[in-house]
């Protein structure tokens, strides 16, 4: 039983040690970015360009499609969601292969808004730090609306005013079920998703979005069927 007791509280010592550890790597990464220049700055930067879509000029099957596919989770969980990365690595495990990452949309948009996208350790300890911070100072939703004006869509769009008019030559708000869903899709691999340049690799992908959507109940597998 000693022996036990011993083993645990080492287990817990170095958890903390090992916590504290990437903690430090992480406020010091994030840090060294805020240096550069401020959050709030980079957000107003990003917030205040001309095609700018706020939250409210987005369509509902677009909002419900991106979150489906990105992180089904993002209204219950905060900057992280220790659920999800558990079963992206159950996920992964079981099919031999990356399949599923873990990342949250917050912290998609910390890598997009505050860090390079070179995929480092130290990186990406300072995007869960950067994470907390943004939900500390932004609502979900004004998280959700600067991730996809912030994305790439392939084909030279940056932002999904500039996918939706580019694809579609509407507004992202007039966007309907077929549309949001391709869209919603694309920017998991922009090269290989964008409608104009692999159309049946773009639909495949559009399809699991749709299977996501279902999954969610978002839509009904019928509405699906019909796409």
């Amino acid at each position: 039983m000693k022996i036990l007791k011993r083993l645990i509280i080492f287990l817990l010592l170095v958890a903390i040690v090992g916590f504290t550890i990437c903690f430090i790597i992480g406020y010091s990464t994030y840090s060294k970015a805020l240096d550069e220049k401020p959050l709030i700055t980079r957000i107003d930067e990003i917030t205040s360009k001309e095609n700018y879509m706020p939250f409210d000029e987005l369509s509902k099957d677009y909002i419900n499609a991106v979150v489906a596919v990105e992180d089904r989770r993002y209204y219950d969980h905060g900057a992280i969601d220790p659920i999800g990365i558990a079963r992206a690595i159950w996920v992964n495990i079981s099919n031999w292969e990356l399949r599923e990452g873990g990342s949250t949309i917050t912290q998609q948009v910390a890598k997009n808004v505050i860090f390079s996208q070179e995929d480092t350790v130290s990186r990406k300890l300072g995007e869960i730090i950067a994470a907390f911070d943004l939900e500390k100072n932004y609502s979900k939703d004004e998280i959700l609306a600067i991730y996809v004006n912030t994305c790439y869509f392939g084909d030279g769009y940056y932002g999904i005013y500039d996918a939706s008019m580019g694809y579609y030559n509407k507004e992202p708000k007039d966007l309907n079920l077929d549309e949001a869903s391709m869209l919603a899709g694309v920017p998991n691999a922009p090269s290989a998703y964008s409608p104009n340049v692999n159309p049946d690799l773009a639909k495949k992908r559009q399809k699991h979005v749709l299977e996501k959507m279902v999954e969610n109940g978002y839509i009904t597998q019928e509405e699906a069927n019909s796409i």
